[in-house]
């Protein structure tokens, strides 16, 4: 008796290309497809060496544009919009902060046609790069010039390389810091081709720490750095920036001056410490300034120099600064954020002020709308943080909701796996969600994910 057998091949390529056209809507270029197609056969053909049932033409040509559109989505992986309940405001993991929609809006017309990047639309001649961020910037800080990298890091290194192959650039001990990510300030003085010199100590670096080194030529270009991200007490001193600066000065060396975060707004007006100021810093005797146009800024990833003219050029000109320059859409986005401050919108239509600003009695009375939504949720006073190296720890009195759930791991990995995504944080033994961090316009949003993680959870 013979037993029936599935084909041992499978459909031919060319056949399966042909059905895939057919169904196709709009045009895709022929190699992709042909190799797509191929994959689809070839696993085809394995599935019948393990004689499973075949599948038609059609049905390879439904798998083939399953995984085309597969492909299309595949720059959304790991780019999911997510809720922040977390109470960061400025939250690393979670991109730091939403730009303001200015700056939205100009980086998508900057991205969506040509625009005068580099043309001078008044004389037809190659003009400098999008200039108008750089004249915002030294409108706000009452600098000289200025210019911008695509982070903070590289504006950094790009001053630092001021001092020249083999200077000497000095730094207290107390200032050796890492700045994210395993950059070290070490690091960057001797990438920069630069030498590091060390004065005081890690815990009290007094001015008269730089006077040696400067006065026997080790030392070029003094780099203070703010320590954003920690903070030191107890038997502490730090030297004052307007002595530093007279010091290096009288010696001929040049003053850089990292803020990092780099506030435009005073912090001290929403209750936290005052963050220094870059025009601050510029009238206390720095030559040079360099912080985030992200992070307090509020802006998008971007490094900001503001200070003397001609040390600018001479950045402007530095080979590096090619290497570390930001796009289009860096740049327009910067700028209108920058605009904000200029205008005096920057607290009402920035986000990060937005969340830094809000008052403890309109976010307690979102929690209790919140609550009311959400079965068994309860009301909680909760501190948020700054984050993003910003302020260490400086807290801000605000609100949100406990959840109610026997595991309340398995209830926070519910709500990051969600179809919304909401990120919130375990206290006392409940999930938390700090509403500081979460925007009044996503409150619904944010009801509808905790109830179908909760359900998911049960």
């Amino acid at each position: 008796m013979t037993t029936a057998r599935g084909p041992s091949r499978p459909p031919a390529v060319e056949a399966v290309l042909v059905a895939v056209r057919a169904a196709l809507s709009g045009e895709r270029d022929h190699a992709v497809l042909a190799a797509v197609v191929r994959g689809v056969v070839d696993e085809e053909r394995e599935r019948l060496r393990e004689a499973r049932v075949p599948r038609t033409v059609d049905q390879l040509a439904a798998a083939t544009i399953e995984e085309l559109h597969a492909r299309d989505r595949s720059w959304a992986e790991g780019l999911a919009a997510a809720i922040n309940a977390t109470g960061v405001v400025i939250h690393t993991n979670l991109g730091r902060v939403p730009w303001p929609a200015a700056a939205i809006e100009a980086a998508r017309a900057a991205a969506q046609e040509p625009l005068l990047l580099e043309l001078d639309q008044r004389t037809g001649r190659r003009g400098r790069r999008y200039r108008t961020a750089e004249e915002l910037l030294v409108a706000l800080t009452a600098a000289e010039d200025a210019l911008v990298t695509n982070n903070n890091a590289a504006a950094v290194a790009l001053a630092v390389g001021l001092a020249g192959r083999g200077g000497g650039v000095a730094v207290s001990r107390g200032e050796l810091v890492e700045i994210g990510g395993g950059v070290r300030i070490p690091e960057i003085v001797r990438r920069a081709g630069a030498r590091l010199v060390e004065v005081g100590t890690t815990n009290r670096t007094r001015a008269a720490d730089f006077e040696a080194p400067l006065a026997d030529g080790r030392a070029r270009l003094v780099l203070r750095v703010h320590r954003s991200n920690f903070r030191q007490e107890g038997f502490t001193e730090d030297p004052d920036p307007a002595a530093v600066a007279e010091l290096a000065h009288a010696r001929g060396a040049l003053v850089v001056d990292d803020i990092g975060s780099g506030a435009l707004l005073d912090t001290a007006a929403v209750g936290l410490a005052h963050e220094p100021m870059p025009g601050e810093r510029l009238a206390a005797g720095a030559d040079l300034v360099t912080f985030s146009g992200d992070k307090l800024v509020g802006g998008p990833q971007a490094g900001l120099i503001v200070g003397r003219g001609d040390l600018v050029a001479r950045l402007r000109r530095d080979p590096l600064a090619r290497a570390m320059r930001p796009d289009k859409t860096t740049l327009a986005a910067i700028a209108a954020t920058l605009a904000l401050y200029r205008g005096g919108r920057a607290q009402t239509e920035i986000p990060v002020w937005q969340m830094l600003s809000a008052s403890i009695d309109r976010i307690r009375a979102r929690a209790e709308r919140l609550a009311t939504t959400i079965p068994g949720a309860a009301v909680v006073e909760l501190e948020s943080t700054v984050g993003g190296g910003s302020l260490p720890g400086e807290t801000l009195p605000s609100a949100g909701v406990a959840l109610p759930e026997p595991s309340a791991d398995r209830l926070l990995a519910s709500l990051r796996t969600g179809a919304r995504p909401v990120i919130g944080r375990i206290e006392r033994g409940r999930v938390v969600l700090d509403l500081r961090t979460v925007m009044p316009e996503h409150d619904g949003a944010l009801a509808a994910a905790v109830r179908a993680a909760t359900k998911a959870a049960e």
